[in-house]
C-alpha cells in the first residue's frame, strides 16, 4: 500500500515541502495530497504591493503541480485528529470529508494578530493574505488626495507597507505608528537609510507609541492622543492558525506546534510542522521568527527528514541560519540588513537601488522555486522501505 502523506497549506512552506517530497519519493510508494483553501499560490511577501495597486501574476496551483504526482485538494481544513490520524476538510460546495493519513505535514501558517485591541477587527485592514490586501487596495483607491492613512506596526511588514503606499500614492498623508523606535532592530547604517527614505516619501513617524483603540476615522494611543486615519492598516504581528491548539499535539504558548530539529512533532512522530506553524529553536536558543526566510528552510528540512525516514536514508544535518533581512522600500529603494546566525544586525548593510534589485531577485527566486516544485538538480527517487520510526533519532539542530 502507498504511504499517505497529506500537506496542509500551500503557501511558501507547504508548497515547497510537497514538491520536494515528490522529487525524493517514488509515486508507486507514496501518495502526496496538498490541501489548500485557495486555487492559487499567493506571494505573501508581495501583499503590500497588491494593496498599493500593483497587479501580480496568477500562479494556479493546479498548473504548478501538474505532472508531479502531487494531488491538489481545494478545501478548507476544519479539524485534525492527531490520534486517529485524520484530517477533516470542507470544500467550496459545503461538503465535509475526512482524509486519513500516515504522515501529516502541517503548514497552515499564520494570519494577522489584533492583540485584542478594540476596534481592530471592525475598522482596520490587514495585508496578511490576498483577501485582506484586495480589500485594502479597493479602499485606498477610493481615497481623495490629502486623506490620512495610518500603518500600525514598526516591523518589516509595517515598514514595507508604509513606504509602498506612500510611493504609490504621494497625494495621501501616510503615517507609521511604532511601539519602539523606527528600525530599532537595524544597524546604525540601516536606521539612517530607513529614516532618509521615509523623509523623502513624506511618511510621518510616531515612535514609542502604542495604539490602544482603532475607530473608523482615527486611532487612539496609550497617552490618550488621537491620530486621524481615513484608513488604518494593522501590521502589528502575526498569530498562528488556531487549529493546532484544538488537537492533542503539543503546542507552545503561541499555539505553534513544538518540533524537534527535523520539524517532527515531539508528541506525535507522524506529524511534521513547518513555517509559522512550528515552534523551532534556532541559534542562541531563540525561536525562529515567523517569516519566509525561516519557513522555506524548515520545509526543506522536514521533507528531507521524512524522505530519509521512509527510505532508510540519512537524516539531514545541514546547518540552517539567518544571513540577512531583505526590506523593500517602494519599488526603487530597499535595504538589505546583514545579520548574525541568530538574526542580530551587524554593521554591514546594502541600501538604495541595488538593495531593491537584490530584494526583487530574492522574491522572484522564492516564487520560482515554489512554482517549479520538481525542477532542479537531478534527484533519484528512492523506494520506501520503512514506516517513520516511532522513536526519535538524535535531533538535528535547526535554524534559518
Amino acid at each position: 500500500m502507498q504511504h499517505r502523506i497529506i500537506v496542509l497549506g500551500a503557501g511558501y512552506t507547504g508548497a515547497s515541502a510537497a514538491g520536494r517530497l515528490a522529487r525524493r519519493l517514488r509515486r508507486e510508494d507514496v501518495s502526496i495530497t496538498l490541501v489548500n483553501a485557495e486555487p492559487d499560490f499567493v506571494e505573501r511577501v508581495r501583499m503590500h504591493q497588491l494593496a498599493a495597486g500593483q497587479d501580480l501574476p496568477r500562479r494556479p496551483l493546479a498548473e504548478m503541480f501538474a505532472g508531479t504526482g502531487v494531488a491538489l485538494k481545494l478545501a478548507r481544513v476544519t479539524g485534525v485528529d492527531a490520534d486517529r490520524r485524520t484530517v477533516t476538510v470542507l470544500d467550496a460546495d459545503g461538503t465535509e470529508e475526512e482524509l486519513p493519513y500516515d504522515t501529516l505535514v502541517y503548514a497552515l501558517g499564520s494570519a494577522w494578530n489584533d492583540h485584542g485591541v478594540p476596534g481592530v477587527a471592525e475598522h482596520a485592514h490587514d495585508i496578511a493574505g490576498r483577501p485582506g490586501a484586495l480589500r485594502l487596495r479597493e479602499r485606498l483607491a477610493g481615497l481623495d488626495a490629502g486623506q490620512p492613512v495610518v500603518v500600525v506596526g514598526g516591523g518589516l511588514t509595517g515598514v514595507e507597507a508604509a513606504s509602498e503606499i506612500a510611493e504609490a500614492r504621494p497625494d495621501l498623508d501616510v503615517a507609521l505608528v511604532a511601539a519602539g523606535g523606527l528600525g530599532d532592530w537595524l544597524s546604525p547604517k540601516g536606521r539612517r537609510h530607513l529614516r532618509a527614505v521615509f523623509d523623502r516619501l513624506g511618511v510621518t513617524v510616531h515612535e514609542q507609541t502604542e495604539v490602544t483603540a482603532v475607530s473608523a476615522d482615527h486611532v487612539t494611543t496609550a497617552g490618550g492622543a488621537t491620530i486621524p486615519a481615513a484608513v488604518t492598516v494593522w501590521t502589528a504581528g502575526f498569530a498562528v492558525h488556531p487549529l493546532a491548539q484544538a488537537t492533542t499535539l503539543q503546542v507552545g504558548d503561541t499555539g505553534q506546534i513544538v518540533v524537534d530539529g527535523t520539524m517532527r512533532s515531539v508528541s506525535h512522530p507522524d506529524v511534521y510542522a513547518i513555517g509559522d506553524a512550528a515552534l523551532v529553536m534556532g541559534p542562541g536558543d531563540k525561536p525562529l521568527r515567523m517569516s519566509c526566510a525561516s519557513g522555506i528552510p524548515t520545509a526543506w528540512q522536514a521533507a528531507d527528514a521524512l524522505a530519509a525516514r521512509l527510505t532508510g536514508g540519512k537524516l539531514p544535518k545541514v546547518p540552517l541560519r539567518y544571513f540577512n533581512q531583505c526590506v523593500s522600500l517602494g519599488r526603487r529603494d530597499g535595504l538589505i540588513q546583514y545579520v548574525t546566525a541568530d538574526d542580530r544586525a551587524v554593521r554591514a548593510a546594502l541600501t538604495g537601488r541595488m538593495a531593491a534589485v537584490y530584494k526583487e531577485l530574492i522574491c522572484k527566486g522564492a516564487a520560482w522555486g515554489v512554482a517549479h516544485p520538481t525542477t532542479g538538480l537531478p534527484t533519484r527517487r528512492r523506494r520506501v522501505v520503512q514506516e517513520p520510526a516511532r522513536v526519535e533519532e538524535p535531533a538535528v539542530r535547526a535554524a534559518a
